[in-house]
Parts: structure tokens; sequence; C-alpha cells
């Protein structure tokens, strides 16, 4: 028997945008925990703005759990909010009412900045450095830094000794502004993954005296360019069948959904998407082969296999939860008829 470490990890109740909590029991182990071998356990919502004090308790179910790299006999616990009663979701666990479908892909983009003493990181103490332009997949102290790329080789390691699918990282376009990507099969699992990264990241981060923001536009109306969490879907019948019938009624389901998905896709969409900076406008829908201003990039592998492949919805933001920005994707792809359907209506 061993002692393991678990970190078992929940999202709060804060709005717009949740925060990631966590905290570690010990329990004896003869190897490895599965899921089904983890026990629920409780926290007190009052201090979590999930319950008020004179009823403070809550519950932590256990989703998925991950090696955790950073600790000797470390696990890193997903977890869904529930009621006391350990059955009822809590009305902030949004991952237990999403759409999921294991045969839908999804591949996150996760922008993000990091922050030092209240400024992106290699900013001046006043104004700014040079101007966007040699940032993006840069390489070099004056456009990286000393720390960054220290901090997200770390970050990627953690991630896959955890058993995440990540899948690459890269310096963005404005200075202090970084990216990495995280692939996963169905909305639940691709989430999960996400959320965990993010956990990750912030977690590595404590060590450098360094926050991770994720406000998808940290310096306002300026000419820097805002953080974006650009998703890539696909679905079995998109990437089996496709056509341009049935993908040209798809894009014309995106645009008569246009609010709900701008409603999950992150707050503050309308200060980032402006048409400028690589973005379209939040309140138009638009799609474009290769186009990175349009709402929806459609790649020219997708054209050239008879529109059969992944499409890249470019609205959501850095802030935006995937549970959510998932689910809202398949409610529209579900809406569209596919097959005989699709021939009889074009």
């Amino acid at each position: 028997m061993a002692k393991y470490k678990l970190e078992y990890i929940w999202l709060d109740g804060y709005t717009p945008v949740p925060n990631l909590r966590g905290k570690t029991q010990i329990k004896d182990y003869d190897s490895f925990p599965t899921l089904e071998q983890l026990p629920l356990w409780g926290f007190d919502g009052s201090s979590t703005m999930q319950a008020e004090g004179r009823s403070s308790d809550c519950v932590l179910k256990p989703v998925a759990i991950y090696p955790d790299g950073a600790r000797t006999n470390g696990a890193l616990v997903m977890c869904e909010v529930m009621m006391p009663d350990g059955v009822t979701p809590h009305s902030t666990n949004k991952r237990a009412t999403i759409l999921d479908d294991p045969g839908a892909w999804f591949g996150f983009e996760q922008e993000y900045f990091m922050y030092k003493d209240g400024r992106p990181l290699g900013f001046p103490t006043t104004g700014y450095p040079a101007p966007q332009g040699p940032y993006y997949t840069g390489v070099g102290y004056s456009n990286v830094g000393s720390v960054a790329r220290e901090i997200v080789e770390k970050h990627l390691d953690l991630c896959l000794a955890a058993g995440i699918n990540h899948e690459g990282i890269n310096a963005e376009v404005a200075k202090g502004q970084w990216e990495f990507q995280i692939f996963g099969k169905g909305s639940k699992k691709a989430a999960d993954e996400m959320w965990m990264a993010r956990y990750l990241m912030q977690r590595l981060t404590e060590s450098y005296g360094i926050d991770i923001e994720y406000h998808c536009k940290p310096l306002g109306d300026t000419d820097w360019n805002g953080s974006g969490m650009h998703a890539n879907f696909s679905t079995e019948y998109l990437r089996t069948v496709g056509g341009k019938a049935y993908f040209e009624a798809l894009m014309a389901a995106f645009e008569k959904n246009l609010m709900e998905h701008i409603a999950v896709y992150g707050p503050d969409n309308d200060k980032r998407l402006t048409g400028k900076h690589e973005t379209a406008p939040w309140n138009k829908f638009s799609y474009g082969v290769a186009d990175r201003g349009a709402s929806v990039r459609v790649p020219h592998s997708f054209i050239k296999n008879d529109y059969k492949g992944y499409l890249e919805d470019r609205r959501p933001n850095s802030q935006g939860d995937p549970y959510q920005i998932a689910s809202q994707i398949l409610k529209t792809v579900a809406s569209v008829p596919t097959g005989a359907k699709v021939s009889a209506a074009a």
C-alpha cells in the first residue's frame, strides 16, 4: 500500500467566469487508483459562491483522474459539483448538462498572457514594448524573455505526464502572450483536459510570481491582439460524409444561431471580436477558406477533401468555458439534417 495525494479540482460559482479550486486528501492504494476507487468528497460551498453559510455543504464527484507529475504518488482528480445528496448536479455544474458525442472531436487553442507586477511579462514599467511583429513564434531574449519558455516547456511536460493530449505550444502575437493546444474525442473529455491544463499552468506559475491572464482583451482598445480559444471541431459525419450541401446548411445554422454561440463563447467578446486583429465582428457571422478574419475558418484541406474534415470556429475567447462551447457547437450541428435530407433540401 502507498499513500496517494489526491488533488480534487472543481469549478466554483463565480460569474461570468468560474475559478478553478483544489484541495488534497491522502488515501492508501495498492497502485495508482482508478476513477471507480475514488470517493465522493465535500467542501464549503459558502466560500466558493456555491452555497449559503447556513447550509454550506457541497459534494465533489470525481469524473476523471490523471497522474500528477509534480508530486510523488500524486493524482489530479477532475470533479463535478453535486448537491448534498451526491446525485443532483449543482446549478453551477455545467459539465453534467452539456451535449456529448464520443464521435465529435475538439481541438482547443488556448491563448493567454503571462502577467507579472500587473502587466504582461516583458512590458516596461510604463508604456509599451516594440510593436507586434517579432513576437509570434519568436525566438530570443528580446522577443520571449528569460523565463516564459521555461514555463511553457514545464507545462508541456506536466500535461504529457498527466496523459493530457497536449498538441503543441507557441509564442503568440503580443509580447507576453502564448498558446497551447488540447485535443480530445468527445466534448466532455476535451473540456476536462482543457480545464486540467489550465489548472496545471496556473499552479506552475505560482512559483515564478506570475499570474495567467485569460481575459480576452486585457490591454483594452489598443493595437495589441486579444486572446482567443479557437475551437476546431468535427463529427463522424463531417469527417466521413460531409459534402458541399451539408457544409452550406451547417454554416446557415451557425449564422441562425449566432447569438446562442456568442452567449457562451466567453465574456467581453465584443471587445475582442471587432473586425480587427484577425477577428470577425461579434454580431456578424462569416466563413471563408483560410480566412483568419472570418467567424469560421475553412481549411484548404477541407475543400480539397470534398468538404470533409474539420472546421475552426474562431469566435470563442480565452475565458470561455470549453464545456459550454463544445455543447453549443454540437447543438447547432445536431440541428442540421444529414444524408438524403440534405440533398433534398439543397
